[in-house]
């Protein structure tokens, strides 16, 4: 029998990169009883971390499922990787959980990944809860590290727990709900409702503050308390679960995931006060231009979300889901609203980690996944009639870093573009584009980090060895004069020979236009079969490139006269001289280079605006304003830069502002090279 809706508690852990959320996510496997130890990140040995990848760089890069069961309930753990350049995972992971738990390291404090996905958690409605890790290697007082939460978090933010000792001496916790502490010098909690003299009169004041911000919520609580009735642990609770399902309030717990202390006291608050998935108003979905909520019913209409995707040494894909509403038996049979095809649920399993367990039945609300589906997608959303629904997940990053990529091996070209499009379909962030002038195929991510990741897959997945190379601008070339020029063909060599003039007029046409041909020819100087070629010429010639080897755009050409013979003419003798006449214009045309502007907007704090505008600037770009952001306290520098100076702008970016600022570019137009600068261009 499969664990009710009501009992099941979806948990993304979120947080900076090595705030320890996958540790925690061993301690509480540890303390469930489902593993006999604690694994390490820095050796390899957790749960989660379960790909090659993540054992060389030691950090999650993918979603990684944990599911435990404490009593009656079941926690999905979704352990999210906290790196920048998978923002995107992180932000699935938030989609599909029913509480975020903000992993906060002690030792550093809130950092900028904290903040943002703080931020898009809140966008997405998703109830929070904040989990202080390292309890036992803080170097602040406590009372700091809460007050920057409660600054860089906001409102709502409630202490639910103080610690017991500092640093190494961190050995237990006090539950201002109940007013016990939970001491680990054992090993195991103890309980036990004498405090601590040394943190008696902070836990006391600690415990009215929450009674009082608590009670605050509900009127018949406030009411009673106002007239002297104590509100029991237990109202306190319903009160917070209700606070923590509306978004309201965002309860705080402490311990240390290697001790491991508080641990299993988070668990049980996680069932206790945590959302359900049928407590919230349900899952976001489109129908055409329609948006409507599918609640989470075990008795609706049967929908799945695909939400991860993953390749496996042993079984191929696997298709990591949610049951959005209905109930999934194994071998039920589903259609995809994206390509309309039937896909069996055969092999369904529960993960953790690398592990699977067999399941005959998901119902509405839980996670599961399934082995060798089709053509399934993440963010694939599936029903069991051809509904059209599709679940509504949040658009994915920017892809803002680029690097063109071919076969380190000739002739693995097709197997390369193959294992590209296996990788593609699991992480949708991923955007492959071909330049036809410049002749590169560019791999387009979040960052540098993630780009390499998806490379070293690829060779250690499909054996496909890949090569890299920075991505080459898309330079052009046009005129800016009108200039008449004569191409002149005269080929003999025995037999029969070639032969055509074509007198030509080019003028400069406004930008992207692209090419424009007509005829003046008059009396029949070429005839008029032929007069087509030497537009042909004219524009196989310009894509060849111009001057400096660019291609050549926005021309127009009239032929005006010119001269055949009626034996060696024809049309390749016409191509050649169309394309002569171009040549012998371009020194006389005013040829200029021109380079893509691209359109850019950066996120950024208001503290950092200044810094960042000064970089666009030694850039080359032209500032053309600034909007307020989605908070008081960031703001969007709007700006024209050429695309040749940010072609390592994500890199450096987050650097220069330590993670805490985000862009976008878009291609704008083209204008001219400043003609200093156009020397030392090179055409690929």
């Amino acid at each position: 029998m499969g664990v009710p809706t009501g009992r099941i508690r979806n948990v993304a852990l979120v947080g900076h990169s090595g705030n320890g959320k996958t540790s925690l996510v061993e301690a509480m496997l540890f303390r469930a009883g489902l593993i006999q130890r604690l694994g390490r990140v820095e050796d390899g040995t957790t749960v989660t971390d379960a790909d090659p990848e993540e054992h060389r760089r030691t950090q999650s890069l993918d979603l990684g499922m944990a599911p435990l069961e404490i009593g009656d309930h079941r926690i999905n753990l979704i352990d999210t990787p906290g790196y920048a350049d998978f923002v995107d995972d992180a932000a699935i992971g938030l989609a599909v959980a029913d509480l975020a738990v903000f992993v906060i390291d002690a030792t550093a404090g809130v950092q900028p990944d904290d903040v943002l996905q703080w931020r898009t958690a809140a966008r997405m409605g998703v109830p929070r809860m904040v989990f202080i890790n390292k309890m036992d290697r803080a170097r602040d007082p406590f009372e700091v590290i809460l007050a920057d939460i409660r600054a860089r978090f906001g409102q709502g933010v409630e202490l639910i727990e103080l610690p017991i000792g500092e640093q190494a001496a961190f050995h237990g916790v006090a539950d201002l709900l109940t007013e016990h502490v939970f001491l680990y010098d054992s090993g195991q909690a103890e309980e036990s409702d004498a405090i601590p003299p040394e943190i008696a009169e902070a836990e006391h004041a600690a415990h009215e503050q929450l009674v009082e911000d608590v009670v605050a919520t509900e009127d018949d609580l406030l009411e009673r308390y106002l007239e002297g009735e104590e509100p029991t642990a237990e109202e306190l609770e319903r009160a917070l679960h209700d606070g923590v399902d509306a978004g309201e309030v965002f309860p705080v717990l402490v311990g240390s995931a290697t001790g491991p202390v508080g641990v299993d006291r988070l668990m049980e608050f996680i069932c206790h006060v945590g959302p359900a998935p049928a407590d919230l108003p349900g899952a976001p979905v489109r129908i055409g231009e329609e948006q409507m909520v599918v609640p989470a019913d075990p008795d609706g209409p049967l929908v799945v979300l695909a939400f991860a995707t993953r390749s496996d040494d042993y079984v191929g894909q696997i298709t990591t889901f949610k049951v959005l509403s209905g109930t999934l038996h194994a071998d039920d049979v589903l259609i995809n609203s994206r390509t309309g095809d039937k896909e069996r649920f055969h092999g369904v399993v529960r993960l953790r980690g690398a592990d699977h367990e067999p399941v005959s039945t998901v119902q509405a609300g839980d996670i599961a996944a399934a082995t060798k589906l089709g053509d399934v997608r993440t963010g694939d959303t599936l029903c069991d009639t051809a509904r059209g629904w599709q679940a509504l997940l949040p658009d994915p990053p920017a892809a803002v870093h680029g690097v063109a990529i071919h076969a380190a091996s000739t002739g693995e070209e097709d197997k390369l573009f193959a294992a590209l499009g296996k990788v593609m379909a699991e992480d949708r962030s991923l955007v492959l584009e071909r330049n036809d002038e410049t002749h590169q195929t560019v791999l387009w991510g979040t960052g540098e980090m993630q780009i390499q990741v998806v490379l070293d897959r690829i060779a250690r997945r499909y054996g496909v060895s890949v090569e890299t190379e920075p991505v080459r601008i898309a330079y052009r070339e046009t005129i800016t004069r009108t200039v008449t020029a004569e191409g002149k063909h005269k080929k003999q060599s025995g037999g029969r020979g070639q032969f055509a003039i074509a007198e030509v007029r080019f003028e400069p046409l406004p930008q992207g236009t692209g090419f424009s041909f007509d005829s003046a020819v008059v009396g029949g100087a070429i005839p008029k079969g032929l007069i087509p070629a030497v537009g042909a010429g004219i524009e196989e010639s310009m894509a060849r490139g111009g001057l400096h080897g660019f291609p050549l755009v926005d021309v127009s050409a009239t032929v005006l006269d010119g001269k055949y013979h009626s034996v060696d003419s024809d049309e390749m003798s016409f191509k050649v001289a169309g394309s002569i006449a171009l040549r012998e214009a371009l020194p006389q045309a005013g040829v200029v280079v021109l380079e893509p502007i691209s359109h850019v907007e950066v996120t950024v704090p208001v503290e950092l605006q200044g810094e960042v505008m000064g970089d666009l600037q030694q850039r080359r770009g032209q500032l053309t304003g600034t909007e307020q952001g989605d908070t008081h306290d960031e703001v969007v520098i709007v700006a024209q830069v050429p695309t040749a100076e940010i072609v390592r702008y994500a890199v450096d970016l987050r650097s220069a502002t330590h993670g805490r600022a985000r862009f976008t570019a878009v291609h704008d137009r083209y204008d001219p090279v400043p003609p200093h600068l156009v020397e030392g261009l090179v055409a690929g």
